[in-house]
């Protein structure tokens, strides 16, 4: 039994933000191109790698989205 109340619950909606990055990585026909480049490094390069960094930032918004209740 809880003494100090009841908790509420993240909403499980928030983990459908990690299926951003499979998708856009699983459609590889949006991304199989050399032009734009980069700095020199082609688009097909450079655009999975961005996902890297965007794929991170989800994992934390979702991470503190679902934590607060936990706290």
């Amino acid at each position: 039994m809880q003494t100090g109340g009841p908790g509420l619950q993240p909403s499980k909606l928030w983990y459908l933000l990690l299926l951003l990055p499979f998708l856009a990585m699983f459609w590889v026909a949006s991304y199989n191109a050399k032009e734009p480049e980069w700095a020199g490094i082609p688009f097909f390069y450079w655009y999975q790698l961005l996902w890297i960094w965007i794929g991170a930032g989800l994992i934390l918004i979702v991470y503190f989205a679902t934590s607060r209740s936990r706290r």
